[in-house]
């Protein structure tokens, strides 16, 4: 599944509910299940040939100009977040007792639950910092001189601005060995000269060298596991003419996910009895997630880009506190949730 890039889309506000006699002293709450963002940083970078290109080595002896305009897409890092999203099959109510002091819930706005009597947090950011773009936006005509524009020939405006490329170049190399017939008069004045000259060069030599613009991107998709384990699934492709492309364009090579379950499964066969026991137990106190362990991988051309360990809620069970823990008059018990995997993160007393 491919999302918007950005952490705009996890942007969520909390949501105070408190348990008032309008709703009885009952709030619905939701467990999250966990959602695994992968989110790809990549660079895009597009390279023009100048105008001059095949006079590089005849003028300026350059062995290697761009001949031909082209982009070209890298994949330069790649991270892994678990965002936790709402569970619409696992929604509770927890009942506080009608004497209880003040009780509240805090939720994300999809009714996941962050905390009780706490404000509790909303975690956001994708672990990947979006480089600045380097940009070509000089337009190396305006240095032309009167001579080089009334050239006549391709030929004869290159011969003329490799010409002015060296004079540049010269006159560098007189002011910092200080045999310039003007020097600047001080360092303010040394300092815009040299960058005048070195923004000249760098445009003029781009006619010949050709130029490189760069800009970088994330793009991200989403996993959202069951019970089972997965097995090197393709969740997008890359192409270096491309750049990424959807799982089903085989026009790109396959970024392959993969999560094992770490945690022993226990089978348990209750009676009709135990079952209506464990129904009731889920239904009076606060249920509360318990993660499983994976291990998580990310492979792509035969390299393993990314391996770790992750809590996976999927893989996991769930456990019940029980309602007489709420029912303090004096200090209400404070508990603070990870708010993407549901698991009791404090409990405050």
């Amino acid at each position: 599944m491919l999302l918007v890039t950005g952490s705009s889309l996890y942007a969520q506000k909390t949501i105070r509910v408190n348990a008032v006699r309008a709703n009885d002293y009952g709030v619905v709450y939701t467990l999250p299940k966990s959602s695994f963002e992968i989110t790809l940083l990549v660079k895009k970078s597009n390279y023009r040939r100048g105008d001059f290109y095949t006079y590089a080595k005849a003028y300026l002896g350059i062995n290697d100009p761009i001949t031909e305009d082209r982009t070209l897409y890298t994949l330069e890092d790649l991270a892994v977040v678990n965002r936790g999203i709402a569970d619409k099959d696992q929604s509770y109510m927890i009942e506080f007792r009608d004497k209880t002091l003040e009780p509240y819930l805090t939720l994300r706005e999809d009714g996941v639950i962050l905390a009780v009597n706490s404000e509790g947090e909303i975690r956001e950011g994708n672990d990947i910092e979006l480089p600045a773009s380097e940009s070509v936006d000089l337009n190396p005509r305006r240095y032309f001189t009167q001579e080089t524009l009334m050239a006549g020939s391709t030929a004869k405006q290159a011969e003329l601005v490799a010409r002015q490329i060296l004079d540049l170049r010269r006159s560098r190399t007189d002011i910092l060995t200080g045999e310039a017939e003007s020097m600047p008069p001080d360092g303010t004045a040394y300092k815009v000269v040299m960058d005048q000259i070195d923004l000249q060069e760098k445009a003029l030599t781009g006619l010949f060298t050709g130029t490189t613009a760069v800009e970088y991107l994330k793009v991200s998709y989403e996993v959202i596991p069951d019970t089972g384990n997965i097995d090197r699934r393709v969740v997008a492709r890359f192409s270096k003419l491309l750049g990424p492309v959807d799982a089903d364009n085989l026009a790109g090579e396959p970024i392959y996910f993969s999560l094992r379950n770490k945690t022993p499964r226990v089978e348990m066969n209750l009676s009709e009895r135990e079952q209506k026991k464990l129904e009731e137990k889920l239904s009076s106190g606060l249920v509360y997630n318990i993660p499983g362990k994976a291990d998580l991988t990310i492979e792509f051309r035969h390299e393993t880009l990314l391996e770790k360990e992750v809590d996976v809620v999927q893989y996991g069970s769930k456990e019940v506190l029980a309602k007489r823990m709420f029912g303090n008059m004096k200090q209400p018990i404070k508990v603070i949730f990870y708010p993407e995997l549901g698991a009791i993160k404090q409990i405050i007393q």
